[in-house]
């Protein structure tokens, strides 16, 4: 048992050596594709004003990332933790946190000048991060602190889903919508990590991570690590790609549409079981089966409508626990009922 604890804690030490550099980009500059944001915050570093600000958008498109980037470059690294609060949905934030904690923070007053003696913006920031997650009346208590702390304090709200936060606070807040990466961005980043940690993995490999993250870079990083781990020096091929993500082969696919063409319901039954016992998740069924379908010649419109209806109702009765042999079931003799009329 000693020796297992030893070789973990040698492996952690060696790993640790190896990623000296940081995860998350350490001045505005460094993040990718923002460019908006990018142009306001460079203003502020150059001695213009902060204004409150909500940033939404997808997961993994950099709205932490630029604001901890910003407030680093404001604020240098020894006055970073005295000047901005970071609130994260895995903290406490109820009406009673915002009262407090955030009211209390919000009320200290900021000087004008670093310890190394370059001026700083006289205030502090407090970054509430996904913002959605947070109740009614703590948004509403919130919205009373923005506008009796604005002299002293400049707030920074990040989600996910702009629609979820209340209109008194977004009416005070500059948006900000982050956009999905664009993959020529995202297989830019990747080369770069490729060639910094000396991983090997093929073109198609990329091809097969940028389809899988959809424009979040902190899921096909995520990816190229653990394939990395997995492959141990070797070089990340596509199949290596499909097995940690969960992804599943278009041979599959082809195979189950093919089998909703053939208006068997045995031959149906027959692949929808293979791939139950071949460990492939409904949800990610569903999801390749709606790529499937919507360019898909051999139906209409009005037939795809019809479709994607019982994929989002299907879809629905998993999130709920449903069993998920039935629910692929039920999607495919849609299918087949539709490609048969």
């Amino acid at each position: 048992m000693q020796q297992r604890q030893a070789l973990l804690e040698s492996e952690i030490s060696r790993i640790g050596k190896r990623h000296t550099h940081p995860g998350r980009p350490r001045s505005i500059e460094d993040v990718a594709y923002q460019d908006d944001v990018i142009a306001v915050l460079r203003k502020t570093l150059q001695g213009a004003d902060l204004p409150n600000m909500l940033f939404y958008g997808p997961p993994g498109t950099g709205k932490t990332s630029t604001i901890l980037a910003a407030a680093r470059e404001l604020y240098g690294a020894d006055m970073f933790r005295d000047r901005v609060l970071e609130l994260n949905a895995s903290d406490e934030r109820g009406i009673q946190v915002i009262r407090d904690k955030v009211k209390n923070f919000a009320q200290l007053s900021a000087g004008g000048t670093r310890p190394d003696g370059k001026p700083c913006p006289p205030f502090k920031i407090i970054i509430l991060d996904e913002a959605d997650s947070m109740t009614q009346p703590a948004q509403a208590a919130l919205r009373r602190t923005m506008e009796k702390q604005s002299k002293t304090t400049r707030f920074c709200l990040i989600c996910n889903y702009v629609s979820r936060i209340i209109e008194p606070i977004t009416s005070r807040c500059s948006k900000f919508r982050f956009k999905p990466l664009a993959n020529e961005i995202l297989l830019k980043r990747l080369k770069e990590i490729c060639e910094k940690e000396n991983v090997k993995c093929d073109e198609k490999g990329l091809e097969v991570i940028l389809d899988t993250s959809e424009g979040d870079m902190r899921k096909a990083i995520t990816t190229l690590q653990s394939a990395s781990r997995l492959k141990l020096g070797d070089t990340i091929v596509q199949q290596d790609i499909y097995e940690i993500s969960g992804v599943i082969p278009s041979e599959w696919i082809d195979k189950l549409m093919a089998a909703c063409q053939s208006s068997s319901y045995e031959k149906l039954e027959a692949i929808v079981k293979e791939m139950m016992l071949e460990g492939h998740s409904a949800g990610q069924i569903l999801i390749q089966v709606f790529d499937s379908v919507i360019p898909s010649t051999d139906l209409n419109d009005k037939q795809k409508s019809v479709i994607c209806e019982r994929i989002a109702v299907a879809d629905k009765c998993l999130q709920d626990g449903a069993d998920e042999y039935l629910q692929v079931m039920d999607v495919c003799t849609v299918i087949m009922w539709q490609k048969g009329h």
